[in-house]
């Protein structure tokens, strides 16, 4: 149930981020990733009001916790999922930690993608 659960939330959260993207390049143009910077932020956002919902209030199901935060918020921007760890981190102290995490995740993850372009460049 809880994968079902995932699934439907991921998908209207993509569709959000989907119609967003194409608002904004219609709005904005894109020669900016105007979209992705608003997704990124409001998600965010929502992510930080839904955690701490959860954890100060704490009265929602198991259920709805994974449709919201793993399904919509998952399927809208993985960057929220990010963005509250490394809260989480810094918040328990672990400062370093906080720091490692968040310039491994943002190096790392530009240098996979460059690694994939090369990969596509040179072998497809």
């Amino acid at each position: 149930m809880a994968y079902l659960i995932v699934f439907l939330g991921g998908g209207l959260g993509a569709a959000l981020r989907h119609g967003i993207n194409l608002a904004s390049a219609r709005a904005f143009g894109t020669a900016f990733p105007y979209g992705t910077l608003l997704i990124n932020i409001t998600g965010s956002l929502l992510m930080g009001l839904v955690a701490a919902y959860f954890a100060f209030k704490g009265d929602a199901s198991q259920h709805w916790r994974l449709f919201l935060t793993t399904g919509i918020l998952g399927g809208y921007t993985t960057f929220s999922a990010f963005s509250l760890d490394a809260a989480l981190l810094y918040e328990r102290g672990e400062v370093s930690a906080a720091a490692i995490y968040v310039v491994a995740s943002v190096a790392l993850s530009i240098a996979g993608l460059f690694a994939g372009f090369a990969l596509v460049r040179n072998f497809a």
